[in-house]
């Protein structure tokens, strides 16, 4: 390392962030990027650990430390210290298919694994892989490397979210002709319609795209197979199929009211939102309105905080989330310790805003919907609520959140969405395909592997795991590609870690 008293020298400094009640005015991303003099110096907080559990990606206490695609982070931090930043860059994208859009999205899992995180705080890894490839654009050296030599075999990839583009990434470089089929009018998938304009703006992804294809990837939009397109056609016109549709069917709520008009799914909420800001900046009115309404927004995760946020932007008058766990501790518990994920209590960004919007935290913990009433013309009116405690079910030995009795409380609300994750992918692409489902509906393959049943199709993706992160999804499509090519080719030369 260059400087092996930096984390003792230098405080961890984050990129500002406009005010909650400024950047609630607009869809934009609301960081300011640090100096990039500034920026070498949070480099340098970086101790190059003997064990440097920043890049471990392993399983402790059943969640994720490290980072998943194993990136080299304290060589690049190292070499941003150094202030060799077109070296840091190449580091950085030997292992990372995509840093512009981990760099912003993903829960940095790196830093809560850092050694730092143990007495202190941790490198600032996120802000630097985000500065390294700002950069690396800004300065001219990220650029299209397309493949010399074509090997003149073809690959169909179904889905162009982080999985699907990962993959076709790789297997275009490798040689391969690569064509991504999107059943939407844009690339991108989940980053495009599942992600927040202020979280990644979209020309962020435009970006990325053109340079793919500039390499030779082709895209194809408007196009759902298994309905606009046979199953049948993509097998005979390609060598190899990669399914990466991600876990698409939204968990419900099946209580009394919910046909009430008002109730929506939040990935249909968010998807009309980015898309009638993307096609007029609203101007086309079709998008779901929370202008001067009550809404109510059932989930706690990102999605749910992501509800929160878009909902104060549209103008709504009252937003609170409702969550059927308790409130995490603020601090970690003895039976938490570095380096497991810590299990504490998350104020995002939504969250920020509607403090500052409404005076108060819109999580309410340990709680749940019983009921939704309407009035005559069946628009959704007010939710019938009852708090939770957990109990252990006298058949499974399972401890369970189940309501308290006598603890309804009512709450007038005109908008509800339901954040309450989702299920796994959809049938009518794995019935096309003929590939087997496991009890959670994600694409059935022996552990560790990517080929489905059928010849010549692989999986990848949320479609294949089940929901996950963006940094998950951008491994599975890596470890995919490198999966096909090895049964094309009879070996591989793609890089995975």
């Amino acid at each position: 390392m260059g400087k092996p008293t930096g984390f003792m020298e230098y405080d961890r400094v984050n990129p500002k962030a406009q005010s909650p009640k400024e950047r609630i005015k607009h869809f934009n991303e609301f960081h300011t990027p640090l100096s990039k003099e500034e920026q070498e110096k949070q480099g340098a907080r970086c101790m190059a650990c003997g064990v440097p559990f920043c890049q471990a990606g392993m399983m402790i206490g059943g969640m994720a430390s490290g980072c998943p695609l194993h990136n080299l982070i304290p060589e690049w931090n190292d070499l941003l210290y150094m202030g060799n930043w077109e070296q840091a860059y190449k580091r950085l994208k030997r292992t990372s298919s995509f840093p512009e859009f981990t760099g912003r999205v993903c829960p940095a899992l790196c830093e809560k694994a850092c050694t730092c995180n143990l007495n202190g705080d941790p490198v600032s890894t996120k802000s630097n892989e985000l500065a390294i490839i700002e950069n690396a654009y800004k300065e001219g050296y990220a650029v299209p490397t397309p493949p010399r030599n074509r090997t003149g075999k073809k690959i169909a990839i179904i889905g162009s979210g982080p999985s699907g583009l990962a993959a076709a990434d790789q297997l275009n470089h490798r040689g391969h002709s690569v064509t991504v089929f999107e059943r939407f009018d844009r690339v991108g998938g989940l980053l495009r319609y599942g992600i927040p304009n202020m979280k990644l703006e979209k020309h962020i992804i435009d970006r990325k795209i053109d340079m793919m294809k500039a390499e030779g990837v082709e895209f194809v939009v408007n196009t759902d197979v298994g309905k606009d397109k046979k199953a049948t056609e993509i097998l005979k016109d390609y060598d190899r199929v990669i399914l990466a549709c991600g876990a698409s069917n939204p968990r419900d709520i099946k209580v009394p009211g919910r046909e009430l008009k008002g109730i929506y799914f939040a990935v249909d909420f968010l998807r009309a939102t980015t898309k009638s800001l993307l096609d007029s900046n609203f101007a086309d009115k079709k998008f779901i309105s929370t202008k001067g309404k009550n809404v109510m927004v059932i989930g706690g995760g990102d999605t749910g905080n992501d509800c929160v946020g878009t909902s104060i932007r549209l103008g709504a008058k009252s937003v609170i989330q409702l969550e059927m766990m308790p409130k995490a501790p603020d601090t970690r518990t003895e039976n938490n310790p570095w380096p497991e994920w810590p299990k504490v209590c998350k104020t995002d960004y939504g969250q920020e805003e509607a403090i500052a919007m409404f005076g108060s935290d819109p999580r309410i913990y340990t709680t749940t919907v019983k009921e939704f009433i309407g009035d005559k013309a069946g628009n959704l009116k007010k939710a019938v609520c009852c708090k939770l405690e957990s109990r252990k079910d006298e058949k499974t030995g399972r401890m369970m959140m189940v309501p308290i009795e006598g603890s309804e409380f009512t709450l007038d609300v005109d908008v509800v969405l339901i954040a309450a994750g989702f299920l796994g992918s959809q049938d009518y692409v794995t019935k096309a395909f003929g590939v087997e489902v496991n009890a959670r509906t994600n694409v059935n393959t022996a552990p560790g592997q990517y080929k489905t049943n059928v010849d010549r199709v692989f999986t990848a993706g949320d479609m294949h795991r089940g929901q996950s992160l963006v940094v998950w999804a951008i491994r599975e499509g890596r470890e995919a590609a490198c999966a096909v090519d090895l049964d094309l080719m009879g070996y591989t030369s793609l890089q995975v870690q």
